[in-house]
């Protein structure tokens, strides 16, 4: 832990937005390096142009491999682009429309030159490709955004028609043929004018239609006070539309637009980092929490919501999930009855518990929000979310409403239960701490070189020996996920009041263990201990 964490952040923290654009456009990748290669994590191409990670020729092969793949898929519509306001995502939303107009491909960008979140891209492609639109063709897009990563890095993604992440096939050869190009010298990339090919009014389409998934008007009704902080990222002007559209007693708590990210408070290990669910990093909002009857925040492209109660302060993400998917099957009585409940296998028990209660089938899946994209679009899954603070769910029809993770509509979410129940959505989880029991979760990292990594990715659930974890007898040894049988790049081991999962990082010499226990903290630990002698045994460490 950095012993200013939490703290105000200094001009010696701040990025040179200037230097750091300047790089985007002098550095050129060596595509031999690993470090400067094209890599799809879960959530696209992430790095810094001061790294040479993410540069011109990056996005310049990436764009052009996009233009490829859509062409061998067939999608002939138009490609939503948004980004979101990290200092790279200007840059690279030219550089991308440099090469999707000179290959004539249709691009429809912000009619207000302004931020798009992520999920509001993901609402665009998901209402054009509707069969009632009456559209011959299909749509798909990409989102310029590294999530909540620090200011210095850039970030860019494609989302294919169904609007949500695109698969690991997709994205394996996209990287491909951008690896390709780049050490091709670039020569088969098209170049042309950074100008889009039409607008679209991304902010106007999404507002209207939240009726359809948030009541609203209850609300509004209620009167009660609701602070809204964007953290300086692209949802900052949906907010102030929201409250005005539809008469909320709503105050965006800060509405200033920074690269630099000078006025946030620092992340646990001394970074600017916008991340919404951490105490940390939402420092200024959890301190004024008295000053709400509700308060959220959303990273730099909304796909992830936080949660500030006056009684609790900040909400762990695991909590809330578990409140909001109590509270949403038992209100939303249009939604499927057999229409499961999706969480990602490194996500609260909690969640199990309130699912057995609820008569519902549960739906788990490896790490990763594109999982739940087939179950979103036709029903049979009505939420989705991950541990990381992530999630969506159907309209009140039950019907889709985004297929990529969306922050607005779980933060106003938060704002109807309370209007709804007059509870808070921590007060709710009290009331499932007092049913349940009261789980203590926590993620840590333990070292790993490569090649261990490679070897735990692929690790069977046969590889482990153990027959007992922390005092309790192991009920399951998981290398594939329940719900699809997906392999999940790890591994996942389970007693009756504890589990753990074992995940290579993707970016890091270390593998993370997340770890859950409802028999206290000093049982985690032994969890937490135990796991690591697990897994290093697999790994013949």
């Amino acid at each position: 832990m950095n012993e200013r964490a939490g703290l105000q952040a200094l001009p010696e923290d701040l990025v040179d937005v200037d230097a750091l654009v300047a790089a985007y456009y002098d550095l050129k990748p060596d595509v031999s390096n690993p470090e400067q290669k094209v890599v799809f994590g879960t959530s696209g191409h992430r790095g810094s142009s001061l790294d040479t990670a993410f540069n011109e020729n990056h996005i310049l092969a990436i764009t052009q491999a996009i233009v490829e793949y859509r062409a061998l898929q067939g999608i002939t519509g138009p490609l939503f682009i948004g980004r979101d306001t990290h200092g790279l995502s200007k840059p690279a939303e030219d550089t991308a429309l440099e090469v999707l107009n000179a290959n004539r491909v249709t691009v429809w960008t912000d009619s207000r030159n302004s931020y798009t979140p992520t999920p509001a891209v993901s609402h665009a492609i998901l209402r054009y490709n509707n069969p009632a639109s009456g559209h011959s063709d299909q749509a798909d897009g990409i989102v310029i955004t590294p999530s909540h990563n620090p200011p210095r890095d850039g970030g860019f993604k494609y989302n294919p028609p169904h609007g949500g992440p695109a698969d690991s096939d997709a994205t394996g050869w996209i990287a491909a043929r951008a690896n390709e190009l780049v050490e091709g010298g670039l020569v088969d990339v098209l170049r042309g004018e950074a100008t889009p090919s039409d607008t679209y009014d991304f902010r106007e389409h999404y507002v209207a239609d939240l009726p359809s998934v948030i009541d609203l008007d209850k609300i509004a009704k209620s009167k009660i006070r609701i602070g809204a902080d964007p953290l300086g990222g692209a949802s900052v002007e949906y907010w102030e539309l929201i409250g005005e559209r539809f008469g909320l007693n709503l105050e965006v708590v800060n509405t200033e637009v920074d690269p630099q990210w000078a006025f946030m408070t620092l992340d646990w290990d001394g970074k600017i980092r916008m991340d919404c669910s951490s105490p940390y990093a939402m420092a200024s909002l959890v301190a004024r929490r008295h000053d709400y009857d509700i308060s959220t925040g959303n990273d730099a492209d909304a796909d992830r919501h936080g949660v500030v109660t006056p009684d609790a302060g900040i909400m762990n993400p695991n909590h809330y999930l578990a409140v909001a998917i109590q509270y949403l099957y038992g209100n939303r009585t249009s939604w499927r009855p057999d229409a499961a409940i999706g969480k990602t296998l490194v996500s609260s028990t909690m969640i199990d518990r309130v699912a057995t209660s609820l008569g519902r089938r549960l739906w788990e899946v490896p790490v990763g929000f594109k999982w739940f994209v087939p179950g979103l679009i036709d029903g049979s899954v009505a939420f989705g979310g991950e541990e990381s603070a992530g999630a969506s769910f159907l309209r009140f029809d039950g019907t889709v409403w985004t297929t990529d993770k969306d922050g607005i509509i779980l933060a106003l979410l938060a704002s109807e239960i309370l209007a709804v129940t007059g509870k808070t959505p921590s007060q709710h989880y009290a009331d499932l701490v007092a049913e349940f029991g009261d789980p203590v979760y926590e993620r840590i990292d333990a070292a790993a070189s490569k090649a261990q990594k490679a070897q735990l990715a692929k690790l069977d659930g046969d590889d482990i020996q153990a027959s007992t974890l922390a005092g309790e007898q192991i009920t399951a040894k998981l290398s594939r996920a329940p719900g699809n049988d997906a392999a999940v790049g790890g591994l996942k081991v389970v007693t009756k009041n504890a589990w753990f999962a074992a995940r290579p990082s993707g970016t890091e010499d270390v593998y993370k263990i997340y770890a859950e226990s409802f028999l206290g903290a000093e049982h985690l630990k032994e969890v937490q201990a135990e796991a690591k002698v697990i897994v290093d045994g697999a790994l013949g460490a």
